[in-house]
């Protein structure tokens, strides 16, 4: 298929590069000149600008930040026209950003009056299932728009859950991110606790992760630094999912708990906790280095 990627961070270069090594004709586009540098060194073409690279695409996949540069994407923002007016007709557009489900229903209902398929496609799995292709994907939107999309899914991601009508996904994802937060801060603490009384963390985070207390970032994504190789933690907490973006996501799950009057107590403690985080200083940090907040100084 011919398909245009906008969006090439941690997340989306890894899912550009293995839609491009399946085979697919893909242009790529992000407004950070190294990230399009970077994954033109390994050999996907990179477009002059997103209007350019969705020119005779058949799909087009979009992996931002958050709502507000979505929304800027496909209505234009600054001046400029939205992608939504230069896509053609019959075209099916792929939002893997995790952003609030009002904004991917606002945008889906535009690009149905234009003809055009949209799904909502959130992901889990880190940036190491990003580069895998292992990736979890969380998709709202019409069963037949997910099953023209699945093929592109299965070559970056190796689940693929249909949660609903458009913004079901990104309402999965929320609630995802939200106990991942949650995990995450509570792994922190007991490791912090344990290494304060002298255990050693690599035999403390075992003993828990083969315990009541296992989870994934015992599994996957330990927070303490030097417990597993090739994790955030062991290299400085450089890469992997930033602080500010976990707390981004912790806000999108507290916006939707008020409107839905759902009570979420911890998952508001988790936001606070990495709000102030990200207050200390540690926002472009990955959101696993929330130990350093609990860690006890030498």
């Amino acid at each position: 298929m011919k398909i245009a990627f906008i969006g090439l961070g941690h997340m989306g270069g890894p899912m550009a590069l293995n839609l491009h090594k399946a085979g697919h004709e893909v242009r790529a586009f992000d407004l950070s000149q190294a990230a399009c540098e970077q994954l033109a060194a390994s050999g996907v073409p990179v477009a002059a600008g997103a209007a350019a690279a969705v020119q005779g695409a058949e799909v087009v996949i979009s992996m931002l930040p958050a709502s507000q540069h979505v929304d800027g994407l496909y209505f234009g923002s600054h001046g400029q026209p939205g992608l939504l007016a230069q896509i053609a007709k019959g075209t099916l557009v792929i939002d893997s950003s995790t952003i609030a489900a009002a904004t991917s229903q606002k945008v889906a209902k535009a690009a149905e009056a234009q003809g055009v398929q949209f799904i909502d496609a959130p992901v889990s799995g880190g940036t190491g299932g990003a580069i895998a292709g292992t990736l979890t994907f969380m998709v709202g939107g019409d069963a037949a728009a997910l099953e023209r999309a699945r093929p592109l899914l299965e070559k970056m991601g190796a689940n693929i859950f249909h949660a609903g009508a458009v913004g079901a996904g990104q309402t999965a994802k929320i609630c995802n991110n939200m106990l991942l937060g949650i995990l995450m801060a509570g792994t922190s603490e007991a490791i912090a606790l344990g290494v304060a009384n002298g255990l050693n963390p690599k035999v403390l985070s075992e003993i828990m992760r083969r315990s009541s207390g296992g989870n994934w970032a015992l599994e996957k994504y330990n927070p303490y630094p030097g417990v597993q190789d090739n994790v955030p933690s062991s290299k400085g907490y450089a890469g992997g999912f930033g602080t500010d973006l976990m707390l981004k996501d912790l806000g999108l799950a507290q916006e939707n708990a008020t409107a839905v009057k759902a009570a979420t107590p911890l998952g508001g403690l988790a936001r606070s906790l990495y709000a102030m985080h990200s207050l200390a200083g540690h926002g472009t940090l990955d959101f696993s280095s929330i130990l350093q907040s609990v860690q006890k100084r030498a």
